[in-house]
């Protein structure tokens, strides 16, 4: 038997504004004392809650037991921009576009895991804002931006994807904003609440049968064959293990220095008055990412709240202060004032951080790591449809189902090394502002 510390324990900076505005949850179940199940997945996000669903719908009599390490909604699932995006959406490109046949299959694979989660919601009974199949928006504010709208409509038109062109007249209608010149509306992505779909998939899932147990970060694994994961108040003995953990896989020694530690931030005004809403106009409802991936994305949500989303920092050790929140919510709030000149009181209530996990050559970490240890982990910035469709994925290669899915996510090289440090940290936050600043208009 191998055991293994866990190297870190999850730390998320700034309250989740996403969680925050919901209604408070009941009390945490806490694992204590020695549990024994069929299946035991570590991490309730995206992916791990998708694994477990997916293990139910293939083995519904086996035991399966769930770990996390806070609240449901208060981890990375909690805190992204809630776009559930088909199309190519590479964070490491100009246009988010590759070559492509890549791209027609990360299309296929997205899309299995819009329908997983569409599917899910529909199960699980979640209405309003949690999951709507209502598809995105592109804005472009700069000439730049404006070039890199039609190249993506150029290489949309050749994948043969629909979308709609929207000039500087129509984004003032959707908007009520003169700030932008130019959009693309792509109708193919969900977009969600993410904290009140995470936490509805879970009520879901307990609902089915499945154990959840927040609260209860994993501190030790002593791996196989039967593994046992330890929390600070019990344990779990189990024969297979999914790890939903995405960057924090490393913490169980796992792709040792070839996962990208990435926080990216994001800022949501107060409740919006009756007087606020009438002075900005346009649509009550709105959901856009920039033209450019280093740039702006902007949400009008139904409560009446604007949510602001930019900045992107590579942290190895996956933490960041306070100061960081605050310096970053002050370049929201002008980011903000740029586009809403007509909301000048309007304050921000919350300001987060959220983790991603990178490869250096933008493939997932995914596949046996151990015998009966699977990893679901390293979404690249798409930490909904990606993370939805590798949890999926790991279920069925788990429980060796035969699918597309695992064919497709087993095809793909394994994650690249990265450069030693501090070259690896110099050069990448380097690359990151170079590109923002490129980015900076939009």
């Amino acid at each position: 038997m191998r055991s293994v510390d866990a190297r870190r324990l999850p730390v998320d900076p700034g309250p989740a504004g996403w969680n925050e505005i919901l209604p408070a949850p009941g009390p945490a179940r806490e694992l204590e004392g020695a549990v024994t199940a069929d299946w035991l997945v570590i991490g309730a996000g995206f992916a791990g809650l998708s694994a477990a669903r997916r293990l139910k719908q293939l083995r519904p009599d086996d035991r399966v037991a769930v770990l996390e390490a806070n609240r449901v909604g208060e981890g990375p699932a909690g805190r992204n921009s809630g776009f559930m995006i088909d199309l190519p959406h590479d964070l490491d490109s100009d246009t988010y576009a590759g070559a492509a046949d890549e791209d027609l299959k990360q299309i296929r694979l997205n899309r299995a895991g819009i329908e997983f989660a569409q599917e899910a919601a529909q199960t699980c009974g979640l209405t309003g804002t949690a999951f709507q199949a209502c598809g995105k928006h592109h804005f472009a504010a700069t000439e730049r931006g404006v070039e890199h709208l039609s190249a993506f409509v150029n290489h949309l038109n050749a994948l043969g994807e629909p979308y709609e062109w929207l000039d500087a007249r129509a984004m003032k209608e959707l908007t009520g904003l003169d700030y932008y010149r130019a959009g693309v509306f792509a109708p193919g992505a969900a977009i969600l609440q993410p904290a009140a779909y995470i936490r509805g998939l879970a009520r879901g899932l307990e609902s089915e049968g499945v154990e959840l147990y927040e609260q209860s970060p994993v501190t030790r694994v002593d791996f196989g064959p039967d593994h046992v994961a330890h929390t600070p108040r019990g344990r779990i003995t189990a024969p297979k293990i999914i790890l939903g953990v995405n960057g924090h896989a490393e913490s169980f020694g796992f792709y040792q220095r070839r996962l990208m530690h990435v926080l990216t931030y994001a800022s949501m005004t107060r409740e919006l008055t009756a007087n606020e809403v009438r002075r900005l106009g346009g649509e009550p409802e709105w959901h856009a990412v920039s033209a450019e991936p280093m740039g702006t994305s902007v949400r009008r949500i139904r409560e009446n709240r604007i949510v602001v989303r930019n900045r992107f920092t590579y942290d190895p050790s996956m933490e960041v202060g306070d100061g960081r929140i605050q310096h970053i919510g002050r370049q929201h709030r002008e980011a903000f004032a740029r586009r809403f000149p007509m909301l000048p009181n309007v304050e921000m209530e919350y300001c987060w951080g959220g983790r991603l996990c990178l490869s250096r050559n933008g493939v997932p970490a995914f596949g046996e790591v151990e015998e009966g240890v699977y990893s679901a982990v390293c979404q690249n910035g798409l930490g909904t449809a990606k993370g939805t469709l590798a949890g999926m994925a790991a279920a069925e290669l788990a429980t060796r189902t035969a699918s597309w899915r695992v064919d497709a996510m087993l095809a793909y090289d394994q994650p690249s090394k990265l450069p030693p440090e501090p070259f690896m940290y110099v050069g990448a936050n380097a690359y990151l502002r170079w590109h923002e600043y490129r980015a900076r208009g939009e």
